[in-house]
């Protein structure tokens, strides 16, 4: 039975959808199933490393409904299959179940999402900045983001190195 065919047979009723380029296999998930689904994917299938967790700003983009993708990337390590499982939140508060319980690489992973895009993650064992300082109100990467920035970094000291 291949994936697509269990995933269908356990969440039927859900709108999963699949598709294929080359082999990159992708599969849409509901952001309320994807939880259940991962955990799927890593205890039935040996989905067992996440090697990559990202974002996408549909800000303005043609057709699109949501305003974020959110992009997991799986690897077996048993059989090296890889999968990538993409679902969609949108503003105001955008908001997705913590994957660290699953896999603990999704520590950092998820922080950086936070960081650049503000989507959160409940559940997340320590949510906090961690490529901008805390004092940092923004989300760099999101669409509606000058790309001058907003005036942040003349309020941030300035990093020297000290002399030997």
């Amino acid at each position: 039975m291949t994936i697509e065919d269990a995933l269908k047979l356990k969440f039927s009723g859900d709108e999963l959808s699949f598709s294929q380029f080359r082999d990159n296999h992708r599969i849409g998930v509901p952001a309320e199933k994807l939880f259940d689904i991962l955990a799927f994917l890593k205890n039935e299938h040996h989905f067992d490393m996440l090697v990559e967790l990202t974002a996408v700003d549909y800000l303005e983009y043609e057709g699109a409904k949501d305003r974020f993708g959110v992009v997991y990337v799986l690897v077996s390590t048993m059989n090296g299959a890889r999968l990538v499982i993409k679902t969609h939140v949108n503003d105001p508060e955008p908001l997705l179940p913590s994957v660290y319980s699953l896999w603990k690489s999704a520590d950092w992973l998820e922080r950086e999402v936070y960081d650049m895009f503000g989507i959160r993650f409940s559940g997340h064992p320590d949510l906090r900045r961690i490529l901008t300082p805390d004092e940092f109100t923004a989300y760099p990467l999101r669409k509606d983001y000058p790309l001058k920035g907003r005036g942040e970094r003349h309020n941030f000291p300035v990093l020297t190195r000290a002399e030997s």
